[in-house]
């Protein structure tokens, strides 16, 4: 993570006001008992956060197919007694609806389900040994990214707040959302396609939606940021056109390869040196370049796809902009053609100022007052995004690194060496269930 100054962000009708929700949450925590009630049945779930996890961990699945792990979140509820199972949301997504027993607003909770084509290299006895086809190839499937922790751990508030139902003051919406990693290609999927089937419409619609992601930062710990906190991310996919010809032989034709390397090498310098750094971060990253058949032929075309992040919606658009014209020249000078093409994965990450203000004491008092830090920038992107853009949202980090790992020493979100300290899962069951509580007994927005 890099630190860096941003400009004022967007402005939107539904931000609460930092007075009128630190007003109304200001003496809650605790007056009415609940908060030892919340400690007290964490404690007593704290093997089954485990079992849970392990389990997911051990039985991955890839976005749009979590079928057993869908399965799994729904006989729980309904073994809560959940007031309404909705399942084979947005595919394989599951939301549930806890009323309290008094009258109050409604809050949501999600947490993602899906897993990552990632072999994992964690020796582990529940380590994953699940293969699949992705992208016509066979690979590992890997909870790489720690929703397995996201899961379960929302599985534990569940069970928490239906255990005190009668003494909360709204509704919770649970939110098990499959394809936070992206969809299949030629599938719709994630939040984006929740929202579009309408989660939030109708008398359940959250006046504020909460959620967590695991971080490989000191175990047990909390980030936060108000305001910008993920980057926005568009999918890119580049194809060089070339002339096949014999790899003897290369002026007989154009080599799409060596055009892809001029292109990979030219387009990192449209962040470093053609926008404003002083303004906004972005990025520009190639994850695959796939082209030929032997080392003697050359191919074709090439094909490249990658990832392109921003926080500015100005400065994205000068990157796409640049983008399209420094790919199509870089080709056109060495003979060939390119097409590129980009589509926006999920928006900026925008915490709620005057929320995520009212939501720390919670953070703290599940954490500690002096494990509760506020973070920079990160560039890492996440889906949870398109429910902000609906109702005011707050989005966190907590700490899962091995005991006495320090920050950065481990591996990062993604990597096949991924590791989740179990012993932080409590902490993010309280956490969640004081924010929303929190919220709940401060009326919500007014």
């Amino acid at each position: 993570m890099k630190a860096i100054g941003l400009r004022a962000g967007r402005v939107s009708s539904w931000m609460l006001t930092a007075g009128t929700l630190l007003g109304l949450f200001a003496g809650a925590a605790n007056a009415d008992g609940l908060d030892d009630k919340v400690t007290n049945a964490t404690k007593a779930i704290e093997s089954k956060l485990v079992t849970w996890r392990r389990d997911i961990h051990q039985h991955p699945e890839l976005s749009n197919r979590e079928v057993r792990t869908g399965a799994l979140v729904a006989k729980h509820l309904k073994a809560l007694k959940f007031d309404e199972v909705r399942i084979d949301v947005a595919h394989t997504g599951v939301v549930g609806i806890l009323k309290g027993g008094k009258p109050g607003p409604v809050v949501a909770l999600r947490a993602d389900m899906d897993a990552l084509p990632v072999t994992e290299q964690v020796d582990l006895p529940f380590a994953s040994k699940v293969t699949t086809q992705y992208n016509g190839e066979t690979v590992g499937v890997m909870h790489a990214c720690g929703h397995d922790a996201h899961t379960a751990m929302l599985m534990g508030v569940a069970e928490v707040l239906a255990g005190m139902r009668a003494d909360i003051p709204g509704t919770v919406m649970f939110i098990f959302q499959p394809a936070e990693e992206g969809a299949p290609a030629g599938e719709e999927g994630g939040a984006a396609l929740m929202m579009k089937q309408g989660l939030f419409k109708g008398t359940q619609k959250p006046a504020a939606v909460f959620g967590l992601h695991v971080w490989p930062v000191e175990a047990g710990t909390i980030g936060y940021r108000p305001r910008e906190t993920m980057a926005a991310a568009d999918d890119l996919k580049i194809v060089v056109q070339g002339r096949q010809t014999h790899g003897s032989s290369p002026w007989y034709g154009t080599d799409p390869i060596t055009v892809a390397g001029q292109i990979v090498m030219a387009i990192q310098t449209i962040p470093s040196r053609q926008l404003d750094i002083t303004r906004s971060p972005s990025v520009i990253s190639i994850g695959r370049i796939t082209g030929g058949v032997r080392g003697n032929i050359i191919p074709d075309s090439v094909e490249m796809i990658g990832t392109i992040r921003t926080f500015d919606p100005g400065v994205r658009d000068e990157l796409l902009k640049r983008l399209d014209r420094t790919v199509t020249q870089v080709a056109t000078s060495a003979g060939a053609s390119a097409e590129i093409i980009h589509s926006s994965y999920a928006p900026v990450v925008f915490n709620d100022p005057a929320l995520t203000a009212a939501s720390l004491p919670a953070l703290r008092r599940a954490a500690g007052d002096d494990r509760v830090l506020e973070v920079p920038l990160i560039m890492g992107s996440e889906d949870f995004a398109f429910y902000g853009k609906d109702v005011p949202s707050f989005f966190f980090f907590l700490g899962i690194n091995k005991d006495g790992v320090k920050t950065g020493e481990a591996a990062a979100n993604h990597s096949p060496k991924f590791y989740v300290n179990e012993a932080a899962l409590p902490v993010g069951v309280k956490a969640l269930s004081f924010a929303a509580l929190d919220f709940l007994r401060g009326g919500g927005a007014q």
